[in-house]
């Protein structure tokens, strides 16, 4: 017995390595191909062990006649069930192969009708969740887009605007035309300091998208940094005919960048500042949450349009003409959200009765 399984194995072995030899080499072409080597090296070897123990026993022609033919007949079997599983298992990969194609053209996945193996179904799945990622990504990508082309148009918008106001300036100082001088270059150092600022915002900008923004962490108290924005923003406000009012400031302790974050409380004051009317009042507060420490501030405004709230982040936003201040380009909320996104933080807007209120919300002290 132990001799009979020895030749059994032997024959069996020997066709096992040719038929790895053969998949080896055809290991590039269709899957029905390998399926049908497959069916293929297990009769071969179910043969080959059954001829040497056939031989070693000594069998009658007859009985080996016989044993052949069953074998024979398996064959057939196996190798006709490979073909078709490798056919159908084929079919498969191709529908699925279109449906891929399709998404990467442009389109959205569409996994194909029908019955699959699971690692195809697996494979569908994926694909599908891919689709998705991408279409996302497209729609980003288009709405950075055009974000951009208005950015540029704007730009060049405000740009025009100083620059031929000091070209005017320049010329009639230069003729000896200006009725008073000294008017003259007080406007012209106003509207370089203008320029000047929206460069720096330019800056700034282009720095938290390309991700270089460096920020210099320090414990800073709340305190401290709605009183410095508070007296900032005073002279504005008084201009303006705004009133500034500090709520609920907390002395709670932050790990931020304290020029970075005097931006942000600057910028949206300035903001809630040229969007109040005369005799209006513009609120600061600072608390402590559960998610946080929450900074708001509160204007007068009127509200924003709740299809425009989705996009009062995004670089060049400014709203309708009646909310669009005389001076910026739409950059001050776009730096906003940036510098608090570098802390770990989030931005948002709500209305309000009579106006809208802007919240940071930081991660707090450590």
């Amino acid at each position: 017995m132990p001799l009979i399984a020895l030749y059994a194995f032997a024959g069996a072995a020997a066709t096992g390595l040719a038929g790895a030899g053969v998949l080896r080499l055809i290991r590039r072409r269709s899957l029905t191909a390998s399926l049908a080597v497959v069916a293929a090296v297990g009769v071969v070897a179910m043969l080959a062990g059954t001829l040497a123990v056939a031989w070693a026993m000594f069998l009658s022609p007859h009985d080996l006649s016989v044993v052949t033919t069953v074998v024979a007949m398996a064959a057939v079997v196996s190798l006709a069930t490979a073909l078709t599983m490798g056919r159908w298992v084929v079919a498969r990969s191709r529908e699925l192969t279109d449906a891929a194609r399709s998404f990467g053209d442009g389109g959205a996945f569409a996994a194909p009708d029908g019955p699959a193996t699971a690692e195809l179904e697996q494979l569908s799945r994926e694909l599908a969740a891919t689709s998705a990622r991408l279409a996302e990504s497209r729609e980003r990508e288009r709405a950075l887009e055009a974000s951009r082309r208005e950015l540029v148009a704007w730009i060049s918008h405000d740009l025009r605007t100083p620059l031929a106001g000091l070209r005017a300036m320049a010329e009639a100082l230069e003729d000896g035309v200006a009725a008073d001088p000294d008017r003259y270059l007080k406007q012209i150092r106003a509207e370089v300091e203008r320029l000047n600022d929206m460069v720096g915002d330019l800056f700034e900008l282009s720095r938290i998208h390309a991700g270089t923004l460096s920020l210099s962490l320090a414990r800073i108290s709340l305190y401290d940094l709605v009183g410095d924005a508070l007296a900032g923003a005073d002279p504005l406000a008084r201009e303006h005919g705004v009133r500034l009012v500090g709520e609920r400031v907390e002395p709670v302790p932050v790990e931020v960048d304290g020029r970075e974050m005097s931006r942000v409380l600057g910028n949206l004051l300035v903001n809630a500042i040229r969007r109040t009317p005369a005799d209006g009042t513009v609120a600061i507060a600072a608390e402590r949450t559960d998610g946080g420490v929450v900074l708001s501030v509160t204007d007068g405004c009127g509200g924003i349009p709740e299809e425009d709230l989705p996009r009062v982040f995004d670089t060049g936003w400014r709203g309708t003409d009646a909310r669009t201040p005389p001076a910026g380009a739409g950059l001050g909320l776009a730096i906003v959200r940036g510098i608090v996104e570098a802390h770990r933080g989030r931005a948002a807007v709500r209305n309000i009765p009579g106006g809208c209120r802007f919240e940071v919300t930081l991660p707090t002290a450590r």
